[in-house]
């Protein structure tokens, strides 16, 4: 069972209660993936508070959106693709970064830092030109 002492745990009916949801719904999306509470010995299951964000986001996409529970599925795995290849990036940047620094080579301006050019990049016959 995973536990992190810092982050809530909630039984299912507290979660159905609070999300006015039947526990039913939640053994449901457990069972098509898209969510994984943890579990007790009694194999009693817990919903830590990112499983509740997550269930949140599953409930906006249903409710509020009309998107079926294959298009969620389609979507969390989407989402979380996009995090993994983030985190990825930033894993490359700071390995580029510390390469650079061995080799004593000026970092280049950060794009967070970097100063916006104002406009579009548009793409012509002679190639790029800032609009």
């Amino acid at each position: 069972m995973r536990h992190d002492p810092k982050v809530g745990l909630y039984m299912i009916g507290v979660v159905a209660a609070r999300y006015e949801i039947h526990p039913q719904t939640l053994r449901l999306y457990e069972r098509e993936g898209l969510l994984r509470p943890s579990r007790t010995d009694g194999k009693t299951r817990l919903y830590s508070d990112e499983d509740m964000e997550t269930l949140e986001f599953i409930l906006n996409l249903t409710r509020e959106l009309g998107v079926n529970l294959a298009g969620v599925d389609v979507i969390l795995n989407l989402r979380n693709q996009m995090k993994n290849a983030q985190q990825e990036m930033e894993t490359m940047l700071i390995q580029y970064e510390a390469l650079l620094r061995v080799h004593n080579i000026d970092l280049p301006v950060s794009p967070k830092t970097a100063i916006p050019t104002g406009g579009l990049v548009k793409l012509s016959k002679q190639g790029l030109r800032k609009s």
